[in-house]
Order: C-alpha cells, then structure tokens, then sequence
C-alpha cells in the first residue's frame, strides 16, 4: 500500500509552502498522552477528554517557544469505525481548545492506515515524524518524542529524535514495565505531559 499522509493544520506563507520551523519541535502522541485513551477508540469530540494536566503542558511548551505537532496512529479510518470526517472535526476541536488556553499545536499528521497495512507511516515506524520534518525542514536530531506506547519510544529512537519520553498515562505503565526488555531508549518518565514538559522546560 502507498504511504498516505494527512495534515491539517499547515501554516502557509501565502504561496502554499509551509513555513520552516526554526523553533525547536516536541511531537506529541495523542491518545493516551494529550486524551483519556479507550480500547473502543476515540471517534468524536463528544468522546474526546483531556488528560489532566495537558493542556497546561501543551501551553507552557508555546509559552516557552516550542512547537507542538501531534504525531498519532489512527486506525479507526481503516477499520471504519470512524470517518476521516470526524477525525478532522476532532482535531480542529482539540486545536481550538488548546489554543483557547494559550497553547498551540502546529500541525497533526497521521496514520490511517491498519497494523497490515504494511505502510511506512504507522508506528512504530518512522514516516509520520520524517513527513513532518520534510514538510517544516525540521532537524529531526534536536526534536522530543513524548508518548505513552513502546511503538512511540521505538519510532522516536529509529528516526534519531534527541529525546524519548513516556508517560505514565494511557498505555505508560504497561509499557514502562517491558521497557526493560526492549530496545527502547527513553531519556525520562514522568507521570503525565505535564510532568514532561517540566522536566524539558528545567532541562
């Protein structure tokens, strides 16, 4: 199957060419890490819930000049238990509230293709953050992977990001119990974004 990728937040120059982004970048999982995960998948803004302690943490990281992209596996496309439709309406939802706080989030890329589907954009694979760095001329080396799954340590480390972190919400302390057995390499473990985001912000 051919890599598709979808982006909806693209900050344009006028001229349809993304803007680069000279500001250091954190990718951030979604489910899990910014919303209360569930294993029926999350399909509207009206199931979507904000971990607490999220959006402060999206929001001091713009405070702080950094930029914000989500990076998140969405296979509820594939499956059809969602549309692309709701997706999208989702993550302009979440933009907006993020940004009624003071946060931003820059763009979102996703995968919505199956764990079949052999595709490069899945992770633990690493196309979804090399699409975002060729889109931003972002330098992959000095960005943050911050995610509650081992696939999202796995794909930060594969393509080079400078830092891993999980997070012990979602999937994180089931995942931290097997890093130990993995080759996955995270520079911190804090209890939730925010925790991580301090921890970047003191750094």
């Amino acid at each position: 199957m051919s890599t598709i990728y979808y982006h909806s937040n693209i900050v344009s120059n006028g001229k349809g060419v993304p803007e680069p982004i000279t500001n250091p970048v954190v990718f951030l999982d979604r489910d899990g890490v910014i919303n209360v995960d569930s294993c029926e998948y999350i399909k509207t803004r009206e199931e979507f819930q904000f971990i607490p302690g999220s959006l402060e943490g999206i929001k001091q990281l713009t405070q702080q000049g950094f930029k914000c992209i989500v990076i998140s596996n969405q296979s509820m496309i594939h499956r059809k238990i969602s549309t692309l439709s709701h997706l999208m309406d989702m993550n302009q939802w979440m933009i907006s509230q993020v940004q009624a706080v003071g946060g931003d989030i820059h763009d979102i890329f996703f995968c919505p293709h199956g764990p079949d589907a052999n595709c490069s954009c899945r992770k633990p694979r690493t196309g979804l953050i090399e699409k975002a760095a060729s889109v931003y001329s972002i330098d992959i080396s000095k960005t943050i992977m911050i995610g509650d799954n081992l696939k999202d340590i796995q794909c930060a480390n594969s393509a080079g990001c400078a830092h891993g972190i999980l997070v012990r919400t979602g999937k994180g302390l089931k995942t931290e119990s097997i890093l130990a057995n993995e080759k996955a390499v995270t520079s911190f473990i804090g209890d939730n974004l925010l925790d991580a985001v301090r921890w970047i912000i003191e750094r």
